[in-house]
């Protein structure tokens, strides 16, 4: 039987990430991050944790190091918010294109201006096109496991990307629930050594890294890049049914539906909302609405053939996004949906809902209201701002 304790978002990361035993870890404290390295610097220093613990002197630094230990061969682990996020650009950015599987939690913040420390997922949202693989989990729990998948997922041969675990600032990382803990050694007989095949920096043999590179070669980088980012679907597939089978618990993979075997509309969510969100759908179904609900649980690579299938039956839909896109008068998962069945060939109408801006709740009662409208459509909707009344 696994051992359980009632933990913050933050610690749950944090004990994910040592159940992985990094060899390094580098972070720079931000709200509502912060939490997160000092759990880890406390394991480090009560001998629970065995990995060389870095607090630089900021965020760029810290994804700087963790790429460069990730170069010699390390498994690696850091941590960010918004600002913070913001100032790692550069190296994030290179990241990616270098092919380094480094796990990193982002505790998701709103980006200023105007000035905030609350909950949002703008910022991973911001950079979703730098090449990183991204998560976004509804409790702690899935924080815990997906920490721990992440691992498993950005290290696989055909993968080898790095990859976000994103959740709710405070909502999930200040607020506290029952997680079970996997074993040590059932984590680290699943997750095995990390043994990379690449070249890897050495003393004793130095080498240029990221040289300046002709377009030809470039593009031949981008595309396997790209089809590494369409294999970590199947990786990703794989690696929720391989957990499972040996900690009892799976999120769906790409996606997560509930009930949505005879929906005839659907709501769509992401992150910490998608429970209050199943509390509306339930609501609703007892008041005799064939409604269901669909997570998304990866933004990128976005899964768009399993929620087209998902869609396939549904005569609405409507998408609830905690973001905004900036030149659209919509948020971002809703135009990825729509990008996605516009692949697909079939057209639905649709409503796109934004609320929840700066950590404003998403209430039950918004969501019942929502769902009120999704079920009414019959054609595309403009946008709805969900405020409370």
């Amino acid at each position: 039987m696994q051992k359980f304790d009632v933990m913050n978002g933050n610690m749950a990361a944090a004990t994910g990430a040592s159940l992985a035993c990094p060899d390094v870890i580098a972070a720079y404290p931000i709200t509502p991050q912060t939490p997160v390295v000092e759990y880890l610097t406390q394991f480090v220093a009560d001998g629970v944790l065995k990995s060389a613990m870095s607090e630089v002197e900021s965020e760029l630094t810290a994804m700087s190091m963790v790429t460069g230990a990730s170069l010699a061969g390390a498994r690696t682990f850091t941590a960010t918010s918004s600002q913070g996020l913001s100032l790692m650009f550069e190296p994030y950015f290179r990241a990616s294109t270098l092919r380094l599987p480094i796990v990193m939690a982002i505790v998701n913040r709103e980006m200023i201006s105007p000035q905030t420390v609350w909950g949002g997922p703008q910022d991973s949202i911001t950079v979703r096109d730098a090449g990183w693989l991204q998560i976004y989990v509804e409790d702690n729990q899935e924080i815990m496991d997906m920490i721990i998948q992440a691992y498993k997922i950005a290290e696989n041969k055909s993968v080898l990307l790095p990859i976000n675990i994103c959740y709710d600032g405070f909502y999930l990382s200040h607020m506290t629930e029952k997680v079970f803990i996997p074993d040590q050694n059932m984590v680290s007989e699943y997750l095995g050594t990390y043994k990379p095949d690449h070249i890897i920096l050495d003393p004793e043999r130095p080498m240029a890294v990221d040289p300046l590179t002709n377009g030809e070669l470039l593009m031949n980088y981008r595309y396997l890049h790209l089809e590494a980012q369409q294999e970590a679907l199947r990786v990703i597939e794989e690696t929720d049914k391989e957990f499972e089978a040996l900690f009892g618990r799976s999120y769906g993979g790409l996606i997560e539906e509930y009930r949505m075997d005879d929906a005839e509309s659907a709501i769509i969510t992401m992150g910490s909302m998608t429970g209050a969100a199943k509390e509306a759908v339930d609501i609703a179904r007892k008041n005799g609405a064939k409604i269901g609900l669909i997570k998304i649980r990866v933004l990128r690579p976005f899964p768009k053939d399993r929620l087209i299938e998902a869609l396939e039956k549904v005569n609405s839909f409507g998408v609830i996004d905690r973001n905004v896109s900036f030149g659209w008068n919509t948020g971002v998962v809703y135009q990825e949906t729509k990008a996605a069945l516009y692949e697909s060939g079939r057209i639905i109408p649709s409503v796109p809902f934004i609320g929840g801006l700066g950590g404003e709740d998403l209430t039950v009662d918004m969501m019942v209201g929502a769902i009120g409208l999704i079920g009414q459509i019959s054609e595309n909707h403009e946008t709805v701002w969900l405020e409370r009344e």
